[in-house]
């Protein structure tokens, strides 16, 4: 086995550390979209999760570590951030728990709901133009200037553990119902939550076929794994999906990714609109675009999942009114 960035015992670890902090979110279905789908799929409604989306669980693990470590009263005033909304919220909510300051850069154009919801979380948030300007090298100048812990949204192996957690509950679920999966699917931006979600359903299910979904022309994830190598996404209009928007994978998820996940698939966005609709009326559940990108990938019939269990991720529920009114509109 290759020295991948997170065992199995580090997801134990994570589950330990967010346990009574994070919410044990449910599996749901639908008997009406089972039938017509021909075979039984289960959500994970990581939308029911504390700040809307899974980013809590990866946060606040990290913020928890280096907290009992004891870094803030030593060496570091607070954490920064950068993110288009989930990963902000996730680092803002774990940070106010420890009574830790925290600053998150987040594009001009994200979504209001998420800059809102951040501030409101008590943190500092520090607007940028994403087509002209790096959020990396303006939150390592912030960490430089202030002293301050960079917590990155994806590519660290505290993030990827805690994410883990995800799917280690979810495996816990499907044992209790007495059932084994035979796929999964799983939005990817730039990793992390996949190939935490990966690393834990392999341990528990290891004949589990496990798939990313992303968003078209930012397909960055099933390029790279098909050319066996980390590509970048070409300059593309602005996504729908942008809690999923990343340059590229990262360098710690991307072997993971190659050693668990069958592939990925690639989905439009009428296909995203429609697997809102879908979660609104057959599941009563509120999903931003980038949370349900792998139900969009089941409607399309691009992932076969007739007579099989399939386990989908809806991993986060912060959209604006104006996008869902948008995916009404186009039902």
């Amino acid at each position: 086995m290759p020295n991948l960035a997170i065992t199995y015992p580090d997801i134990i670890t994570a589950s330990q550390r967010i346990n009574g902090h994070a919410v044990v979110t449910p599996l749901i279905e639908s008997a009406l979209l089972n039938q017509r789908l021909g075979g039984r799929i289960l959500f994970k409604a990581e939308n029911l999760q504390r700040t809307g989306s899974f980013k809590f669980r990866g946060a606040f693990n990290k913020v928890c570590k280096l907290y009992d470590q004891g870094l803030f009263n030593a060496e570091f005033n607070g954490v920064v951030a950068y993110s288009s909304g989930n990963h902000a919220q996730g680092v803002a909510a774990a940070a106010k728990h420890f009574g830790i300051a925290a600053t998150i850069i987040m594009p001009a154009d994200a979504p209001q709901i998420k800059i809102s919801n951040t501030k409101a979380l008590g943190a500092t948030v520090v607007l940028y133009d994403r087509n002209n300007e790096d959020r990396a090298a303006i939150g390592k100048q912030l960490a430089d200037d202030h002293k301050l812990t960079l917590i990155p949204p994806y590519d660290d192996a505290d993030i990827i553990a805690g994410q883990g957690t995800l799917g280690l509950e979810a495996a816990h679920q499907l044992e209790a119902l007495n059932l084994r999966p035979d796929l999964a699917i799983s939005p990817i931006g730039g990793g992390g939550l996949i190939s935490g979600i990966a690393t834990a359903l392999k341990n528990h299910f290891p004949h589990i076929k496990i798939w990313g979904a992303e968003p078209q022309n930012y397909d960055d994830a099933c390029r790279s794994l098909v050319a066996d190598q980390r590509l970048a996404n070409e300059p593309a209009p602005a996504s729908i999906c942008d809690a999923i928007v990343t340059p590229i994978v990262g360098e710690l998820t991307f072997p993971i990714m190659q050693h668990y996940l069958a592939g990925a698939k690639a989905v439009r966005q009428e296909s995203v609109l429609q697997a809102m609709m879908c979660c609104m009326q057959d599941l009563k559940l509120i999903v931003e675009p980038g949370g349900c990108v792998g139900l969009a990938a089941i409607l399309a019939s691009q992932l076969e999942v007739r007579d099989k269990i399939t386990l989908v991720i809806l991993s986060g529920g912060n959209a604006d009114p104006a996008m869902l009114t948008r995916a009404l509109r186009a039902s």
